[in-house]
Formats: C-alpha cells, structure tokens, sequence
C-alpha cells in the first residue's frame, strides 16, 4: 500500500511543508475518529482536478463504515461535491440530507485543510486537502455527556484543522511510548485551567493517585500540585501542560503511579478557549522502561569492565615483556598482549553501542593504531593505506575478525617490512555473496610453500575457517611482498 508521502508526491501539486502538515494531522487521526466517533478520511486534489484518499482512522468506540481500507482510492461521486465545496470555499461543508453508504445512513462532514493560520491582510485562505467525517446514524443512541463532550471538543478540532491552528507546530513531532488516546482519559479544562469535564477513566487514574474528590470546579493546576510529594522533582512543563497553553506530553507521578498527559489547546480564530487534556495510567510502562535503563547501564558497566581487565591483562604482559631476557620469550609476550588490546578495542566498541551490529570500518580504524607499535622497531617504518569498507557486521562475528586481521598486518610489519620502509594496503570490498578483505605489502616477500607455518597464522586459520566459516590465502614471491585474501560468506553476515 502506497504512504502519504507517495501518494502526495505522485500528484506533485504539494510542497514538502504542506505534506509534513499533511503527516501531522494523519498522526492526530485516531484522536479525531474516537472524538467524533466516525471514521476520518483525508483527501487531497489530483492532477485531474479529482480527490484521493491518502489517510484513514477508524473510531475504537464505534462501528466502521469502511472495513476495506480506502487509502488510495479516488473520492465516491456522492462525496465529490461536498469536499469539492470545501477545497474551493476553504470553509466547512456539511451535508445537508443523509447520505447511503452501503445501505448504512450516513452523516458526512468535510472539512478544509489550512496550513498555518493566516494574519490580517494575508489574503483568503487556500486549502491544501479536505477532511471528511463519516458518521454511523444507523448507530444512533441517545448520547451521554461523554459522548457529547467528545462530539464539542471534535467540533472544536475540525474548525481548527479549517482556520490552519491544528495541527499544531509546537507539538513533539514523535509521540512517547504510552501516549494517551481519548478512550484512556480525557480532561476539559477552560481558558482559566479550571475542569469542565473528566471522563470516568480520567477521574480513575486521579484517583489512583491520591486525589479522593471529584476533578470537575476544580483547578487542574492546583490538584496536580497537590498529588506531587514536595521532594519530587517534577517535569519543568507539567504547569504548562495542565494549564492547557502548550501542546506538551509529561508525566505525573504520586504514590507510585505514573500518569501521562498530553495537552491539546482549544483556539477559536487565533484566541484560546480552553484546553483538552488525555491522561493514561503508564505505571508498568515507565517501570519496563526503568527495568531496561537498569539493564542497560549494568550492561554497559560490565562492558567496561571487561575492557579494563582487558587492557590490565595487556599491561602486566607488557611489564613482563620489558622484564623479560630471552628474545623470544619477550616477543610472545609481545604478540599476546597486542591479541589482548585488539580483543579490548571491539569491547570498547560495543560497550558505546550496544547493538547487535558492529560499524566495522570504525572498530578496524581503531585496530590500525595497534600496529604502530610493532612499526617502531628499528629500521622499520610500515604505512598502511585503506580502501574500501568493511560495512556493518553481527556483533559477534567483530571480535574473531578484528584479532584475524591485527594478525595478518602485524605479520605484514614483523616479517614483510623487516627492517626496512614500506607499505601495507588494505582493502575491503562488499559484495553481496561475500566480504572479501585482501592484505599486501611490499616488504621482502616469501616463495609459494614457506607462506603460514607460525603460531600466528594458525590463530588466523582458526578464527576465519572455524569462527567465521571463511577461506584464506596467502601469495607472495620473493622481493615482490606478499599478499593474504580473505572471504567471509555474506550469509554470516548482516547487511
């Protein structure tokens, strides 16, 4: 099924503000469906002078007319006057008899899309869609003061949506997990914060919190000041947000329950009226939420952890390796501590990420610094020069790579550069069967058959071949370096 945005851009008649408005108000669509307890279709013009339909919100209290999505289709012929009538007139249409959708009567109400509400001498305003409102009659009961509190505050919304004040740009443009809906509490507080109106499940999760009396006469201000503990710290927007003059989400806690608001300001022509404001019980969200922070953190600090003990184990090699007589003795200390701090380096990184993905590119960076201590022994200096990019790897699929390939460049500097300048080229290329990772240098170079006898190219062929599943090949022929390729399967890896 085609997005607003495809379906928008495919006609061309919009600008990308006027399609991020368009986005604004289809995320607001189910507030507007569950107040007017209809279902809320938006259109806008083709190419053809037409209508289409790029949004849809069916009410949670109330019967669907449409049980197939009409997204994408073109506006029905006993609608096009009417929302035409409202596109041209940029003023709201309603229909003057009921109208039969699928023997269902039918109400239909549209409504002009305004971007931005317009000052004086601004000229007419020009409308960038159409909202209509179909309404079930066929499910017609007497209404209770709910329903007809949600109906006004609609009502309220629609000639909003038609002067260009919702939605509204000050708005969080990306809702908080647990965000409240009309069906989870709702508010209605006047231009001087007082509560007109609270639904049974908004007076509920008050009462949850402490307050034993009813919300209605009193200043919602003044009762949420009364539920928060003095030592509570509280969210610096809480005072605009239940005074309804700005259109922020926050959170009220008291007694251990966590309550979300959400304020929508009521205008009429520019000038506030009053306020709607949701409410819902997210206690066991923020405490999942809570849970998942802990577990992060701790996470996090055992990362660290490792990568410290990691790189102490790094350090007593390397105190070892100073104290050392024997060449030898002091050059396998060497080799073990650069295996360590390569294996400390791809814990740092995850550590900062924690993901199941690895950037590679940046963890393989890091590694290369490792080599420039193996590049000052005497008479040797190695340059190393790197194309191409490693891309995104499983997490644990880093660790065996980057000691493989701290393996095969530092080979490269001890045995190829020996005592003399050169250059070490690394190259990744990303396929999509395979990584492919090719290592030459221009040192002295080994004939075919004396290539991959030490300890150090058997650690190398066990992390690739057994860990990885990859294959590796050393080439090389005296004075002309030597030169390692290594393949990965895609299939171990993520793209």
């Amino acid at each position: 099924m085609s997005t607003l945005s495809d379906l928008a851009h495919a006609q061309g008649r919009l600008t990308d503000n006027d399609v991020e408005w368009l986005h604004r108000l289809a995320g607001d669509g189910q507030l507007l469906a569950d107040l007017a307890s209809a279902d809320i279709v938006v259109w806008i013009q083709t190419d053809d002078g037409s209508f289409i339909a790029v949004a849809h919100a069916r009410p949670s209290g109330a019967a669907t007319l449409f049980y197939r999505d009409i997204v994408g289709e073109r506006v029905r012929p006993q609608w096009r006057t009417q929302v035409q009538g409202a596109f041209d007139s940029a003023e709201i249409v309603d229909s003057s008899s009921p109208d039969w959708f699928e023997e269902t009567p039918t109400r239909v109400r549209a409504v002009p899309i305004v971007v931005g509400r317009r000052g004086a001498g601004a000229g007419a305003p020009t409308a960038i869609g159409v909202v209509t409102r179909h309404t079930n009659l066929g499910e017609v009961r007497t209404p209770s003061r709910q329903q007809i509190t949600f109906d006004e505050c609609a009502n309220d919304l629609f000639r909003m949506i038609a002067d260009g004040s919702f939605p509204d740009l000050a708005a969080p443009t990306s809702p908080r997990r647990g965000a409240p809906r009309a069906s989870d509490g709702l508010i209605r507080i006047d231009v001087d914060g007082i509560t007109t109106f609270a639904s049974p499940n908004a007076l509920s999760a008050f009462n949850r919190m402490g307050f034993d009396d009813e919300l209605e006469g009193e200043s919602l201000a003044e009762v949420t000041t009364r539920l928060v503990p003095p030592s509570r710290q509280v969210d610096e927007s809480l005072p605009v947000v239940v005074t309804g003059r700005a259109p922020w989400r926050t959170d009220i806690e008291a007694r251990g329950v966590t309550v979300s608001l959400r304020a929508i300001p009521l205008k009429d022509h520019g000038t506030r009226i009053g306020a709607i404001v949701l409410c819902r019980d997210v206690s066991e969200l923020r405490h999942q939420e809570q849970e998942l922070i802990t577990k992060d953190a701790t996470i996090r600090e055992i990362h660290h952890r490792v990568k410290n003990n990691l790189q102490t184990v790094a350090s007593l090699l390397r105190i070892q390796a100073r104290r050392t007589h024997s060449d030898e003795a002091r050059e396998a200390l060497t080799q073990a501590m650069r295996r360590v701090d390569s294996i400390a380096v791809v814990h740092d990184t995850l550590a900062q990420g924690l993901t199941q993905k690895v950037d590679f590119d940046e963890v393989f960076h890091r590694v290369l610094k490792l080599v420039a201590e193996v590049a000052s022994a005497p008479n040797t200096r190695a340059q190393t020069q790197l194309t191409g990019r490693f891309g995104v790897l499983p997490s644990e699929y880093a660790t065996p790579l980057a000691l493989a390939l701290t393996e095969v460049v530092t080979n490269a500097v001890e045995h190829g550069l020996a005592g003399q300048e050169g250059v070490i080229a690394i190259d990744a290329a990303r396929t999509e069967e395979s990584l492919r990772v090719t290592v030459k240098d221009t040192g002295h170079g080994l004939p075919e058959g004396r290539i991959g006898q030490g300890l150090g190219t058997q650690i190398i062929r066990t992390l690739i071949q057994g860990e990885l599943g990859g294959t590796i090949e050393w080439h090389g022929s005296e004075g002309d370096g030597t030169e390692v390729i290594i393949d990965i399967p895609l299939r171990w890896l993520t793209k």
